[in-house]
């Protein structure tokens, strides 16, 4: 049965170019002192690549999966021409297998396509996927986003608080926890002022 919600976005990414940029994510890319060569990452609804080939390139070993094949296929080709090596999987958030394998890293950047039930799941399967030690970064949209429509997810239910991700991530240690408006510019998809809400949590050794 076709799947809409696939359609579109396979859609988005068949356009020329990268829809989110090939830089990696400003606050993904502000923890890089928290990295070291030889970790494990795991991205989570990784799109075209442009956070998997950083991590990739700062030595660590990474997982990333994203549900259309399509933006993995420019995410490959992305990480070929880059030099790195990316183990890239097609997957859902709904259905990915989160006690597979656990991970030095899991890093979640704006992936808002999910309501509040699944992504209560997908939050709980993330933090069982973090090795004692391991470190969990989430950047997502604050409902002040509503108002600068400069990218993300047009559903309040959506979007983070901090109140939010605290509670969501209560097992874990919270070492970073901000909301802020701020300047982004990742290609055509996130551009312009911004309701940004971050996370940095760490799970006990």
């Amino acid at each position: 049965m076709p799947d809409p919600e696939l359609d579109r976005w396979n859609n988005r990414f068949a356009a020329p170019g990268f829809v989110f940029g090939t830089a990696p994510n400003a606050f993904l890319a502000a923890q890089a002192p928290r990295m070291k060569r030889g970790m494990s990452a795991l991205c989570v609804a990784d799109g075209e690549g442009r956070n998997s080939v950083w991590l990739a390139g700062q030595g660590l070993e990474v997982t990333a999966f994203d549900f259309s094949p399509v933006a993995l296929e420019k995410a490959r080709r992305f990480a070929r021409e880059s030099g790195v090596k990316i183990a890239y999987r097609v997957g859902d958030v709904n259905d990915w297998n989160w006690d597979e394998r656990q991970y030095d890293l899991v890093a979640g950047i704006f992936f808002q396509f999910v309501g509040p039930a699944e992504r209560a799941r997908v939050f709980a399967g993330m933090a069982r996927a973090l090795k004692p030690g391991g470190l969990l970064v989430v950047e997502g949209y604050g409902p002040k986003q509503l108002e600068y429509a400069t990218g993300g997810p047009k559903k309040l239910e959506n979007l983070y608080t901090e109140e939010l991700l605290r509670e969501s991530f209560k097992s874990l240690e919270i070492l970073h926890l901000a909301a802020y408006d701020a300047e982004v510019d990742e290609g055509a998809g996130h551009r312009g002022m911004s309701a940004l809400v971050d996370l940095v949590a760490r799970k006990a050794d």
